[in-house]
């Protein structure tokens, strides 16, 4: 029948890009969100899930009754949750323990396994929620490893539709693309199709103080002193991803947990647009270039999940009080931030 669809798996891609309007006043040029939080999965990893385990279906590496594994922070094992319920496959997760408890429930209701990791260890310590994840894959017969991070599927799925989505609805006028990376994938896979189609389209990537991701890229160097601990969810990184073509970047922004997790809210203060936590972080960076753009200039932001995902973080005052930022003024948010009391 018209207007109907055989699952939700078929809502998946084609999501909304909206004009942002106060959160970037002053600033010159025009200014559009890229709201991943439109996908059924409320994030831009369902178009990875979907992508790289359909390709492994036709590969013949997964098979009916078959086991899906993966290292995830969240979104990309709802997604992957997700997709192998409507495909019939069995899902385990590793999943960092700077995961909010909330998260973990969105897995579970979803019918997975959750294994939960320590998140300030290195990459390489068997209690990583890597190590765990390829551990729990080697032990199980007729298993499938995602690997989003080594993954080049991961990079092609976006080079296949949100970089297409981009160009055809800012009609090939955009000329910035900023994003935050963890495994790159969104990002660069976008900027791939992008920079095919107009090469001086700039690419900026947003890494979080407390990752490698933008020494590496600067000086080609993994410097292990660069780690610490941070609250940003699914940005930035211990170790340097495959699926993240430093190639077509231009750029690379850091930022902290305290402005933005005040821009997160901000954006729905000001512009009704309920996302999560890396969305606040691709405004932070914006605002850090904002002399880069000019009155032509078409910036697109990519805002990868929706916000109902961080009640207990960011949009809670207790957490923001226990990181200490409640007390601190930016942008005069911290009047809405506190509910009256009568």
């Amino acid at each position: 029948m018209a207007g109907t669809y055989n699952n939700v798996l078929e809502l998946i891609n084609n999501t909304p890009l909206v004009r942002l309007n106060k959160v970037t006043e002053g600033m010159k040029g025009e200014f559009f969100a890229k709201l991943e939080c439109y996908n059924p999965g409320h994030s831009t990893k369902d178009r990875i899930a979907l992508h790289i385990i359909e390709n492994a279906e036709k590969q013949g590496i997964l098979k009916p009754g078959s086991t899906i594994v993966e290292t995830t922070s969240g979104n990309t094992g709802f997604s992957i949750a997700m997709v192998s319920i409507i495909k019939g496959y069995k899902c385990i997760l590793a999943v960092s323990d700077k995961t909010k408890p909330e998260k973990v429930s969105f897995l579970k209701a979803m019918g997975a396994k959750v294994f939960l990791c320590p998140a300030n260890v290195p990459a390489s310590d068997p209690r990583s929620y890597y190590e765990v994840a390829k551990r729990i894959a080697r032990n199980i017969p007729d298993s499938f490893y995602v690997n989003q991070y080594f993954n080049k599927e991961n990079t092609r799925s976006h080079y296949l539709t949100t970089g297409p989505e981009i160009w055809e609805q800012t009609q090939g006028r955009i000329t910035h693309l900023i994003g935050c990376t963890g495994t790159g994938g969104t990002l660069t896979g976008a900027a791939q199709f992008l920079k095919e189609k107009n090469p001086k389209v700039k690419i900026i990537g947003v890494d979080a103080v407390g990752s490698v991701l933008k020494k590496y890229f600067d000086t080609g160097e993994l410097d292990p002193n660069e780690i610490c601990p941070y609250q940003i969810e699914g940005l930035g990184k211990n170790l340097i991803p495959e699926a993240l073509d430093f190639s077509v970047i231009d750029e690379y922004v850091k930022v902290s947990d305290e402005p933005s997790a005040y821009a997160t809210r901000e954006l729905a203060l000001k512009e009704g647009m309920m996302v999560g936590y890396t969305s606040g972080a691709c405004l932070t960076a914006t605002r850090h270039v904002e002399d880069r753009f000019d009155n032509d200039s078409v910036v697109v932001l990519v805002f990868p999940d929706h916000g109902s995902r961080y009640m207990t973080k960011v949009f809670s005052d207790d957490w923001m009080k226990t990181q200490g930022f409640i007390e601190s003024k930016l942008n005069g948010l911290e009047t809405h931030a506190i509910i009256e009391k009568i």
